[in-house]
């Protein structure tokens, strides 16, 4: 027995039908069960119950046993003076509030369906990466597809927190926020840490300001990311670490670490030499990409503005000093759509969140719908059980369940997990 298990079964009120009573004897009528709470203090505010004639407003603390109470310090902690009901599963002695109030209580040992306790062990303890595998042919459409609405709603939420705290790091500045989020997401899962590492080290204004000049673009991003900080032999990559250590000095800029560039099974075209100068690319005469990202009213407009096609020098080289076949070097409709996915979705939906713009926000959800899902071992997982993912709105749906809920156990939180439960 757990006591998220209680909490699950006193929130829905999931208890057997028969006259509930107090330890003592009085009738119990539940009127609120009270809001649960996610931090510290009693799990549950707010609740209003009847006991007997009298009836009580305030909070409710749940426990297995009603000891507990005394082994987490309730007695002698204020915050708890307001509990109007112990629920336990097992009383085992009287507890008290730190003014010696006596708290009524409410023992669930002989009130919790058999059933329904059974459904929830075998789902907690399933070893599976899908806990709730065997029952995933019962979910009915209309159950799935509410749940992964709400799943995708998290998500965004959840990935705003890293927009957030980069608005605070760099005083409200979108159009820094998202460089840095873009830098990052450029780099993949890969290089996704040395990538973000450029961009903190080197500040979207001062890129702004050689927005024109291409080869001063891949000067400061090549150097910053340590690529020009050896003997180089080619004409090109001698003029660009040239240029770099002038604007080096001028900005009083730092490469980060060049050891912090994996290169091991990548494929030559996402080497990182090659991503950085895509990068540049993107970047190069794009004074309003920001802008233009998150008030695009299509997708087609975003790809566009995504769609980078290197020339010169890099046409039959992805490092420097190392000539290779000619080979085209573009963004790929996969890389495209990563980058929408976890860059240009995200932003336009938190943009939309703060600054009032609904449609943004609709748009954002609209693109997923639009972009082809996404093939990766968790996608395949659910299709193998016979989940079908058929969008980039799901997929994220997918990956958020698997890692938020399947991953944690968290099958009392999950909508499927519910349904099995009541079923």
């Amino acid at each position: 027995m757990k006591e998220e298990f209680l909490h699950y079964i006193w929130q829905f009120q999931l208890l057997n039908p028969i006259e509930l009573t107090t330890n003592a004897g009085d009738a119990i009528q539940v009127i609120k069960t009270g809001e649960k709470n996610i931090n510290s203090g009693p799990d549950f505010f707010s609740g209003q119950i009847k006991i007997g004639k009298t009836i009580w407003a305030g909070n409710i603390e749940i426990h297995i046993n009603s000891s507990d109470w005394n082994k987490h310090k309730h007695q002698d902690d204020s915050a708890y003076d307001n509990v109007i009901l112990h629920v336990v599963f097992n009383h085992d002695t009287d507890v008290f509030t730190s003014k010696n109030r006596k708290i009524q209580v409410l023992e669930l040992a002989n009130l919790v369906n058999e059933t329904l306790f059974e459904k929830y062990q075998s789902l907690v303890s399933e070893k599976r990466k899908i806990p709730c595998q065997h029952f995933l042919p019962t979910i009915d459409g209309f159950t799935l597809r509410n749940w992964q609405d709400r799943l995708v709603v998290e998500r965004l939420e959840r990935k705003a927190d890293e927009i957030v705290n980069s608005l605070e790091e760099t005083g409200n500045d979108w159009e820094e926020t998202f460089f840095r989020l873009l830098a990052k997401n450029f780099g993949f899962k890969v290089n996704a840490l040395p990538f973000e590492l450029v961009a903190k080290s080197l500040p979207y204004k001062y890129l702004k300001k050689h927005n024109y000049n291409l080869f001063q673009l891949e000067a400061l991003l090549l150097g910053q990311a340590g690529y020009l900080e050896t003997n180089l032999v080619d004409d090109y990559p001698m003029s660009l670490q040239k240029e770099y250590c002038f604007l080096k000095t001028k900005y009083n800029l730092k490469p980060i670490e060049n050891h912090l560039w994996k290169m091991s099974r990548l494929r030559p075209s996402n080497f990182p030499t090659i991503r950085l100068v895509q990068f540049a690319k993107l970047i190069h005469g794009s004074s309003y990409l920001f802008s233009n990202c998150v008030e695009s009213s299509s997708l087609m407009e975003v790809r566009k503005l995504l769609d980078v096609h290197l020339s010169g020098y890099w046409e039959n080289h992805f490092q420097l000093d190392k000539p290779s076949f000619i080979r085209s070097k573009t963004l790929g409709e996969l890389s495209v759509n990563v980058l929408i996915i976890n860059t240009i979705v995200p932003l336009m939906f938190q943009f939309g969140k703060r600054k009032n713009k609904p449609e943004r926000m609709e748009k954002a959800v609209e693109f997923l719908h639009e972009i082809k899902e996404e093939k990766n071992s968790i996608i395949a997982l659910w299709e193998s059980n016979g989940i079908k993912v058929e969008s980039a709105f799901v997929s994220q749906a997918m990956i958020e369940l698997k890692n938020e809920y399947c991953d944690k156990v968290r099958c009392l939180d999950c909508a499927l997990g519910n349904k099995i439960l009541r079923d």
